[in-house]
């Protein structure tokens, strides 16, 4: 048998870029493409990609595609510390490849303007004209429910081969409850790929308001990493 190209050791990461690539890709060319699609038709998009990127590729990393999951998996227990760096590593790299390749297609129509490319904001840049407190608190809260959710159905007593179907159900929610807030990211690598395509088109603001999606994804995924592992693991 042919030696594998990628070491074992190595594959987690390889699935975490490539499942990050896939959410960012196809959940974004959701709203470049399909700009009559509303909220629902986003926040299917963005769940579609969560569960058939779970099915494909949870077996290997455990399918995070997100920093703030990461980081709430190691703070309840579930990820080794030492692992944390190069995950979350590779979700932006395969984030940030994949709204640049989305950028290459979409530039391929006479007239496009990438403008804030998908990008999450808040305030005027807020779909419902949301204050910067109100963005914060609703990622925060958000980011907790879903991490927590993350954590609780993929437990060792959990009903096996479910997980991906809750977790993609859950973040269709997230989205479906606060699109309008802050555009929903409760994932910093989701909202780096596009500020950075945003920037490459002149556009800045995405980059100026990165802070808060990280911040407040980080802050709900440590607190839901707490939570289950001091309130509610029994394993």
């Amino acid at each position: 048998m042919a030696k594998p190209l990628v070491h074992k050791s190595a594959r987690r990461y390889w699935a975490e870029a490539l499942g990050t690539f896939w959410l960012v890709f196809a959940g974004v060319a959701t709203i470049l493409f399909n700009p009559t699609t509303g909220n629902l038709g986003i926040a299917l998009a963005f769940g579609l990609t969560v569960l058939t990127g779970v099915y494909a590729l949870g077996r290997i990393s455990g399918g995070h595609f997100n920093p703030a999951v990461t980081i709430g998996a190691v703070a309840g227990g579930r990820l080794p510390a030492d692992q944390a760096a190069l995950y979350i590593l590779s979700q932006l790299v395969g984030g940030i490849l994949g709204a640049l390749a989305l950028y290459a297609i979409a530039s391929g129509k006479a007239g496009f303007a990438p403008g804030g490319f998908g990008s999450t904001g808040f305030g005027s840049h807020s779909q419902g004209n949301y204050s910067m407190i109100s963005a914060l608190a609703v990622e925060v809260i958000a980011t907790f429910f879903f991490v927590l959710i993350i954590l609780g159905v993929t437990a060792r007593r959990a009903i096996p081969g479910l997980a991906p179907l809750a977790i993609g159900l859950a973040l269709t929610l997230v989205h479906l409850a606060i699109i309008p807030v802050s555009g929903s990211s409760v994932n910093p690598a989701r909202s780096t790929a596009t500020a950075v395509v945003a920037l490459i088109g002149g556009t800045n603001w995405p980059v100026m308001e990165l802070w808060l999606y990280w911040l407040a994804p980080i802050v709900g995924g440590v607190l839901a990493g707490w939570a289950y592992r001091e309130i509610f693991a029994d394993e």
